[in-house]
C-alpha cells in the first residue's frame, strides 16, 4: 500500500499534468478477470445487477430517473462480465423530455435506499461498470471542456457532489469539487468505446481531515484492478447545506454541455454491477 499523502503532497500532484498521475500510482489488486461470468458480492449494502430486466433491478426503493422521456432510462441486452442485462441512460440537449431537477440529465439514484446511504464515519467501497456504446462521438476542439458526470456521490438536500467521475474531453476523470481536486483515471477512452470499463472507489467519509479517496480501474484486457489514485488526509464530508446522509447516482448529467457550445446533442451510456460494499475489505467473487 502506498504511503499516506499529506495535503502538501496532494497540492503538488494537483499541479502536475493529469495523464502522468495514474501511471505513477498504479498498483495491482486482486480481482476477477473480465469475461469470466457474472459476479456475486459479499457484505453488499447495495447490488444493482439489472438481471431482473427492469430499470430498478428489482429494488423497490431504487430511483430510476426523473426525466419524463420514455427512453430516458431503459434496459439493454448484454451486461458486464457475461451478464444478460444492463441499464441505459439517454439525454438529448434541448429536449424537455430529458430535463429534470434543473438540468439535462437522466440518472438512477439511491436517495431512498437506506442501506446504501453514507454518513461521516463510514468507510465504503463503490464499484460499477460502464460502457460508452458504439456511436459515442469523440470530443472535438471547441466543444465544452467538461462533459458528462457518469457517477457521483453527494450529500442530500441539494448539495454538490463530494466526488464524481466524469467524461472530460476524451478522458475519464475523477473530481472532488471541495476541495478543488481533479485527476485523469482513463487518459483516453476512445480505444475502449463499445467495451466495459470497471471502477472501484474506496472512501473514508470524514468531517475532519482523516478522510480518503482511493480509486482503481480495470480496463479491457486487464485481469486485475489497478490503483490509479490515492488521496489521504481529506475532509470528505462538507455539505454546504445541512444533510443527514449522502447517496450515489449514475447515468448522464449534462449540466456542463450545451447546444450553444456545439456539444453532441444526444448521448447514451450503459451501467451495470453498481455496488456499495461495507469497507475497503469487502470483496466480490
Amino acid at each position: 500500500m502506498p504511503a499516506r499523502l499529506p495535503i502538501s503532497t496532494i497540492a503538488l500532484l494537483a499541479a502536475a499534468a493529469l495523464p502522468t498521475i495514474a501511471p505513477q500510482m498504479a498498483q495491482a489488486a486482486p480481482a476477477l478477470a473480465p469475461g469470466s461470468g457474472h459476479r456475486t458480492c459479499t457484505s453488499a449494502q447495495l447490488d444493482v445487477d439489472y438481471e431482473s430486466g427492469t430499470t430498478d433491478s428489482g429494488i423497490e426503493d431504487l430511483t430510476t430517473t426523473h426525466a419524463p422521456a420514455a427512453d430516458a432510462s431503459y434496459v439493454v441486452q448484454g451486461g458486464a462480465h457475461g451478464s444478460t442485462h444492463a441499464v441505459a441512460h439517454k439525454v438529448t440537449l434541448g429536449d424537455p423530455g430529458y430535463f429534470s431537477n434543473g438540468a439535462y440529465r437522466s440518472e438512477s439514484a439511491t436517495d431512498l435506499h437506506e442501506a446504501s446511504r453514507f454518513r461521516p464515519g463510514d468507510t465504503d467501497r463503490y464499484e460499477f461498470s460502464t460502457k460508452l456504446p458504439t456511436g459515442w462521438e469523440d470530443w472535438s476542439e471547441g466543444e465544452s471542456a467538461n462533459g458528462e458526470i457518469i457517477f457521483q456521490a453527494k450529500p442530500a438536500n441539494a448539495n454538490q457532489p463530494s466526488w464524481l467521475i466524469m467524461t472530460k474531453r476524451n478522458e475519464i476523470a475523477f473530481r472532488s469539487p471541495v476541495p478543488n481536486l481533479q485527476y485523469a483515471l482513463v487518459a483516453d477512452y476512445r480505444p475502449h468505446i463499445g467495451q466495459w470499463l470497471d471502477f472501484r472507489i474506496d472512501v473514508g467519509w470524514a468531517a475532519d481531515a482523516t478522510g480518503y479517496y482511493r480509486v482503481w480501474t480495470r480496463l479491457p484486457g486487464q485481469s486485475t484492478y489497478r490503483k490509479v489514485l490515492e488521496l489521504n488526509d481529506l475532509v470528505t464530508w462538507q455539505p454546504a447545506n445541512p444533510a443527514d446522509f449522502g447517496y450515489i447516482k449514475w447515468g448522464l448529467y449534462r449540466a456542463a454541455t450545451s447546444l450553444e457550445d456545439g456539444d453532441v446533442p444526444t448521448r447514451v451510456i450503459y451501467h451495470d454491477d453498481v455496488r456499495v460494499l461495507d469497507g475497503p475489505g469487502a470483496t466480490v467473487s
